[in-house]
């Protein structure tokens, strides 16, 4: 009578740590997709003040200098959208590609359960066809010795 192969809960449980690994990446994905969005709101609404600031301003014209170094300022804030708005872009692709790995993992996972479930059936079928040979054969020795008296 054949036992179930020992690899089997090993691959299954290596394929569930796999999607739990991939898991995590996720979430640290989209909590990194999370910040970068917070970051370029926070980025455009810091803009929009300073830019509102400059057309009303109801101070007395800005010095010349005061003037340039506002601009200045606002436009190392639209370097820095720029910025947040490409690291959220690549954020994002590595996001997509987390979620892929993740769903490779799964498909992975169900395909080690399915193999140490067929293993499984196997092993039981193997011995229900053990158990009915000896009850067989205790039949026949049943049998001839009812014969015998």
């Amino acid at each position: 009578m054949r036992e179930a192969r020992k690899c089997w809960p090993v691959l299954v449980r290596k394929a569930q740590d796999a999607v739990n690994d991939a898991q995590n990446d996720i979430v640290q994905a989209l909590a990194r997709v999370d910040q970068l969005q917070a970051s370029h709101q926070r980025l455009c609404k810091l803009y929009d003040e300073y830019r509102l600031q400059e057309q009303t301003s109801q101070a007395p014209v800005m010095g010349m200098q005061a003037s340039m170094n506002h601009r200045q300022f606002m436009a190392q804030l639209l370097n820095l959208q720029q910025r947040v708005v490409l690291d959220l872009s690549k954020a994002q692709a590595t996001l997509t590609q987390m979620r892929q790995k993740k769903l490779q993992a799964e498909i992975e996972l169900h395909k080690m359960a399915s193999l140490a479930a067929q293993d499984a059936k196997a092993v039981a079928q193997d011995a229900k066809r053990h158990e009915q040979k000896l009850m067989d054969e205790l039949g026949v020795r049943q049998f001839i010795l009812g014969m015998g008296s």
